[in-house]
């Protein structure tokens, strides 16, 4: 799978090539994701300053720290898994701060169905 075909790759360059999310003007902290992929520990390091977003692959200290399945964050970055029906299951744990993480949920998209991603995909035929 080439990163422009995955899904949590495509979601995090995403989140890092915007730079400043409005969405995020009154955040700041710094979120580490850990993700398991086949007995492999993916790191991804989510530094925000007031919506000013940073992302790499630092294994830093952070505010909060998720881990999860590399596959279900797959499902959230496609809009197909609930980031707080997964936390209210348990297979996704936080460490930290979780209204820091509670902030970057409302960056994941919506079900394909859904009202938001109907808008979302209006919006990039316009563009």
């Amino acid at each position: 799978m080439t990163p422009s075909q995955d899904p949590s790759v495509a979601f995090l360059e995403d989140l890092a090539s915007r730079g400043h999310v409005p969405l995020l003007h009154s955040t700041s902290g710094t979120i580490r994701i850990d993700l398991e992929d086949r007995g492999n520990s993916i790191h991804w390091y989510i530094a925000i300053d007031k919506g000013n977003v940073k992302v790499s692959h630092r294994m830093a200290r952070a505010d909060a720290v998720v881990r999860t399945d590399k596959r279900l964050f797959d499902g959230m970055a496609k809009g197909t898994v609930n980031v707080t029906a997964g936390l209210l299951r348990g297979v996704i744990a936080v460490d930290g701060d979780l209204g820091l993480v509670s902030s970057l949920a409302r960056l994941f998209p919506g079900p394909p169905q859904s009202v938001d991603s109907y808008l979302e995909r209006q919006a990039e035929k316009a563009r």
